[in-house]
């Protein structure tokens, strides 16, 4: 009986993708899921097929990159990012999108994955482990602000939680005790540091209001309405992105609402739109062409070798503009 890699799956009770990362010492397994490996393919006398493992090792001088959008102005520079280092290293460049959906960033890596040599993959609804449980073996993969659980991955990201805290920490030390923050998603990574950042930041004597959003313009548009109806004392609105924060500016300046004057407005990312909304949104800094350089640049290193994996945790700067203020003033809501 031709025993195969499916059966040493099926014995040691983990996944095909498991087993052939094992064999090939491709990516980071934990010690159980090896030492179940190992073992199963001692007593079932599994041999490799060196010639499959060659095929899996193919190359196609191509590098891929799996974001959540491919749309919008944060991702406009990310993008220009991963130009700007495809080109510095001579590689084809192939883009595609999750949506922010499981089953759609299962369905496009399974693809993308064929046709690249590594991915910078951005899933922040997602675990690295979990991605790499989808991965093909032998594939490089340079992750950019997913949450990660193992040290031994190749990782960057940017402070979520500490850009969001100290823009936090900044308003209060204004003398704003009346808060709101629009948040993202729920069940992303990146939404979920950034409100932790907001609580930790708040005192005993703070009030604030939460709104889960989904970072679009529309959702901070009607979270600003919702603010002045549920909480009319807030001075301020600590978005959890941009966007959110110059939805939020819209239907307080059609409502009347000065800004900064009656009520501040910060926001996350730092997108070109920022500086020239009316007013010129405060924020938090993102340099994330900056970063998306230095994570393909690792990832082009990665496929011609094996360096040591990296946690890159980068530092974001405040950017202050036209619509906070120095000090509080009482609310004249219209």
């Amino acid at each position: 009986m031709h025993i195969t890699v499916r059966d040493v799956a099926r014995h040691a009770n983990v996944s095909i993708s498991t087993v052939s990362r094992v064999l090939n010492d491709s990516a980071h397994v934990n010690q159980d899921k090896k030492r179940r490996v190992m073992e199963a393919v001692k007593q079932l006398g599994y041999i490799p097929n060196p010639a499959a493992r060659n095929l899996v090792r193919r190359e196609t001088g191509a590098i891929g990159a799996l974001l959540p959008h491919i749309t919008g102005e944060f991702f406009a520079e990310l993008l220009a990012g991963l130009d700007e280092a495809a080109q510095r290293h001579s590689k084809p460049l192939v883009v595609s999108a999750s949506h922010r959906h499981a089953s759609e960033f299962s369905q496009a890596l399974r693809i993308l994955q064929r046709r690249v040599d590594g991915l910078l993959i951005m899933a922040p609804e997602l675990e690295a482990e979990e991605v790499l449980e989808m991965a093909r073996p032998g594939i490089s993969i340079v992750f950019l602000n997913t949450r990660r659980n193992s040290a031994n991955l190749h990782t960057f990201d940017f402070d979520n939680y500490g850009g969001v805290n100290a823009m936090t920490r900044h308003i209060i030390g204004l003398g704003h005790d009346r808060l709101a923050f629009v948040g993202g998603p729920d069940e992303a990574h990146d939404a979920q540091a950034r409100r932790r950042g907001f609580r930790d930041a708040l005192s005993e004597k703070t009030y604030a209001m939460e709104i889960t959003g989904d970072f679009s313009a529309k959702v901070g548009y009607e979270a600003a309405i919702r603010i002045l109806t549920d909480a009319p004392q807030t001075t301020a609105i600590v978005a959890a992105n941009d966007l959110s924060a110059l939805g939020a500016l819209r239907a307080l300046h059609e409502r009347g609402i000065d800004v900064p004057r009656d009520m501040m407005v910060t926001g996350f990312d730092d997108i070109p739109s920022a500086k020239f909304a009316t007013p010129s949104l405060t924020t938090v800094h993102v340099p994330i062409q900056e970063l998306t350089v230095q994570a393909v640049s690792h990832l082009a290193g990665l496929i011609q070798g094996d360096p040591d994996p990296v946690s890159h945790m980068e530092p974001l700067p405040l950017v202050m503009r036209e619509s906070t203020a120095a000090r509080k003033m009482e609310p004249n809501f219209l």
